[in-house]
């Protein structure tokens, strides 16, 4: 028999049985610690649609007026609002007001728990019942198991005799005891407070008994956040000692809380740390402190020219993040550091604090359709070793960047059927009295930059419109202006050693006339298809006014290669720009092929046809000097890959003019497999004796990992140096994980390459993690980089 009705017409027992389909049973928040939506109804807050149509199915609907009860029995099915009860036999006593389902009753909640038990006896209003023989399964694979349950006061529910785990059982096994799970005697939830507390309990591994828990309590599913103790992790190093962290969380409040951290290191002593969080309507903010009164600075006397640690006793930081939104274009936010030495933070790894280098920058920024705007202040600090008196010492050395504006604007509508782009920037930096040496081949105590006050400000426009003739040439014409205001107040040193001075109150203005033209030609044959595209430039322009006499601070990381044969201005900032009249010439290839394989590639070269090459012009830090593109006719550069599935493989180079010997080269290759992965990458620079590298530099890496077994991995990662002979990093890790557990130790070891017979800080880190899904864990997990 079936019935298919409305909550309208419903009996009222049978209303409530539909507003409670998910709530049956009083385990609906037994698997507590999975945080599953079960937990909800125990405390009234499910939510189900008051208009939603039952479907009641049974052998036969029984209606005992004497009695006064109704009972549906035999092969009884109730669905409601996507949840489905199912029993032997449910009837509900208008006498008493309970509701029983008996005879291997299982409810399938909507969000995907299942319930089962063999009895089930509740109040309607679900403030009070008993339930036998209980069993759980949680969507997200969590299981619990009773042997009764009982809710009383409509705020305590009590389970007797309680099973709880996070993993599957086996399938080729199941009554076999999972990895792991905890038993106790009571485990009691109150729906008040929004605690449950395990009592008399112990965790067992494999079914064996590992630590007996007199009484501990966690947050009921219902509670986001918590106080309390948060999972321990474990630290090694050589110069610290061993260090066991424990936090502590503190929830004041739904939008602000406060994490406490103890670190006590064998070595140093105790490390406090605090953070503050704040959320607000339109961002958030944090405020995080930290401090230590080291106990044996002389540790890391064992690290050459590690001044600053060893020099120091009581050290402390503050830092600070912020991010907000003005309205949905602009937003605004911060991220600063204040510490009591330069290397603090990166010496005991404050959490976001630990970059060897640290930018201290505030920002406001707009975006709307094709407009962009930054305005940003920086501050840059390199936490090294090195106290600001030694030669190598290079953190006093860096500007203030006060300030820095990008803004790039694309008109909506086409102009002259073409592209017209507009973009502003602005820089200005001061940067206090050091000694450094601005060029020549000694490199020590090296700072690319002025001494003083300098500024620009840059303003640019270009247009662009592409033709396609009838045989498929690309034509695309390309004009540009640009103006630079320059002001710089400020000397250098040469390389004798005599003061010099950079030209200041300065207008710098190129026009551009640009050419490109393509081709692509595709061809196909039985089992691939190909496409070349020849592809040429011609750039005419004036030649770069005061080339090589002016400061440069954002364009000095200049490597020629490949990827910007075929740019209007190779130069990677504002402060220089390519003059004179250049042509590009090149070739780009991608091919497909049937088997799965891909290949592109491209390759090519670049003339100097007049004008001053700006790249034969080098500046204060030497750019373009050694580039490939200081002659009239410059270097070959050339890249191509090759993937299928998950493999691929890189590999680039550029190669001099007249002989092809190579000036600098790249490869990099990953792939996966059933059995695990592996990367390797290599490279080679020539040497480059203006840059203070008389000798050829090479450097490979190696990492992968390897699937020992369907749960185990050995993880490992290394970077040699070539030319010096030193093993610059290695990692090791052994790692388990399963749906339940994870377990992972790993070793790394750092040691920088020696520069100017300055060794560089030699550092050894070891830790572990384990960590019981949804119960507790203790360590952090294994971050090795690129595995």
């Amino acid at each position: 028999m079936g019935l298919n009705v409305t909550r309208s017409v419903l009996p009222a027992w049978l209303a409530r049985l539909a507003c409670s389909t998910a709530l049956l049973c009083l385990a609906g928040g037994i698997s507590l610690p999975a945080y599953a939506q079960t937990g909800d109804a125990l405390v009234g807050n499910v939510k189900t649609d008051p208009n939603a149509q039952l479907l009641l199915e049974s052998d036969e609907l029984v209606y005992d007026i004497n009695a006064k009860t109704i009972s549906a029995v035999g092969g009884v099915q109730i669905d409601y609002d996507g949840n489905r009860l199912v029993a032997r036999k449910v009837t509900y006593d208008q006498n008493t007001g309970r509701l029983k389902a008996e005879g291997k009753v299982e409810i399938v909640e909507k969000d995907g728990n299942r319930i089962y038990a063999e009895n089930l006896d509740v109040t309607d209003d679900f403030k009070e019942g008993f339930v036998n023989a209980l069993r759980v399964e949680a969507a997200d694979n969590t299981r619990f198991a009773a042997e009764s349950a009982e809710r009383i006061g409509g705020e305590l529910t009590t389970f007797n005799n309680g099973i709880y785990t996070a993993c599957e059982p086996c399938r080729a096994k199941p009554d076999r005891a999972p990895l792991w799970q905890v038993r106790a005697q009571k485990i009691i939830w109150n729906g008040k407070k929004k605690t449950i507390r395990f009592e008399r309990g112990r965790f067992e591994m494999f079914g064996m008994p590992l630590a007996f828990l007199p009484a501990f309590e966690i947050a009921d599913p219902t509670v986001k956040r918590k106080s309390g103790f948060l999972i321990p992790s474990y630290r090694h190093e050589t110069e610290l000692g061993t260090g066991i962290t424990v936090p502590y969380f503190w929830a004041l409040a739904p939008n602000y809380d406060l994490t406490l951290q103890g670190t006590y290191y064998t070595q140093q002593g105790f490390l406090g740390e605090a953070e503050w969080r704040h959320r607000l309507a339109n961002g958030q903010y944090t405020i995080k402190l930290a401090g230590i009164d080291q106990q044996d600075p002389g540790a890391f006397n064992s690290i050459a020219g590690d001044q600053v640690d060893s020099n120091a006793t009581t050290r402390g930081m503050i830092g600070s993040t912020g991010a907000f939104n003005i309205n949905p274009r602009w937003t605004y936010g911060w991220s600063v550091l204040a510490q009591s030495d330069k290397a603090f933070a990166y010496r005991y790894g404050i959490e976001n604090y630990d970059n060897y280098n640290i930018t201290d920058q505030v920002y406001l920024r707009g975006l709307h359709d094709r407009n962009y705007f930054d305005l940003s202040l920086y501050r840059f600090h390199v936490q090294e070793g090195f106290e600001n008196s030694d030669p190598s010492s290079s953190e006093e050395k860096q500007p203030w960047v006060l300030p820095s504006l990008d803004y790039a604007y694309t008109p909506t509508q086409s102009v002259a059927g073409g592209e017209l782009n507009f973009n502003l920037n602005l820089q200005a930096l001061h940067r206090d009295k050091f000694d450094g040496n601005f060029s020549g081949v000694d490199r020590t105590g090296y700072i690319a930059g002025i001494e003083g006050d300098d500024g620009r400000i840059t303003g640019e426009a270009e247009w662009k419109r592409s033709f396609i003739t009838p045989s498929g040439l690309v034509i695309t014409p390309l004009l540009a202006l640009r103006g630079d205001g320059v002001y710089a107040d400020g000397t250098f040193v040469e390389s004798d050693g005599s003061i010099g001075e950079v030209r200041s109150n300065d207008f710098r203005a190129m026009a551009t006339a640009g050419l490109e033209t393509k081709w692509p030609i595709l061809f196909t044959a039985a089992n691939s298809s190909h496409v070349l595209e020849p592809t040429a430039q011609l750039f005419v322009r004036n030649n770069e006014p005061y080339a090589g006499e002016l400061p440069n601070e954002d364009a000095q990381s200049f490597v020629f290669d490949a990827s910007n044969l075929f740019e209007r201005d190779k130069f990677s900032g504002y402060d220089r720009v390519e003059g004179g009249t250049r042509a590009n010439l090149g070739l780009r290839y991608s091919g497909t092929f049937n088997n799965g394989w891909g290949l592109n590639g491209i390759a090519g070269q670049s003339f100097q046809l007049g004008g001053l090459n700006s790249f034969a012009s080098p500046d204060f830090v030497n750019a373009g000097a050694e580039s490939g593109l200081e002659s009239a006719r410059s270097d070959y550069v050339a890249m191509i890959g090759a993937n299928k599935g998950a493999f691929n493989i890189t590999t680039g180079g550029r190669f001099d003019k007249d002989d092809f010997e190579v000036k600098r080269a790249t490869v990099a290759t990953t792939t996966a497999g059933k059995y695990g992965s592996v990367y390797v990458k290599y490279a080679f620079i020539a040497a480059q004796e203006t840059y203070g590298f008389p000798d050829d530099r090479q450097e490979v890496t190696v990492g992968g990992q390897a699937k020992l077994t369907p749960n185990w991995r050995l993880l490992g990662s290394a970077t040699y140096d070539l030319v010096s002979s030193t093993l610059v990093k290695r990692t090791a890790a052994l790692a388990y994980d399963d749906e339940c557990f994870t377990y992972s130790m790993y070793y790394t070891q750092e040691q920088p390459v020696t520069v100017n017979n300055v060794e560089g800080d030699k550092t050894s880190t070891f830790g572990f993690n384990i960590s019981f899904r949804t119960l507790w864990g203790i360590g952090k997990p294994v971050d090795i980089g690129g595995i």
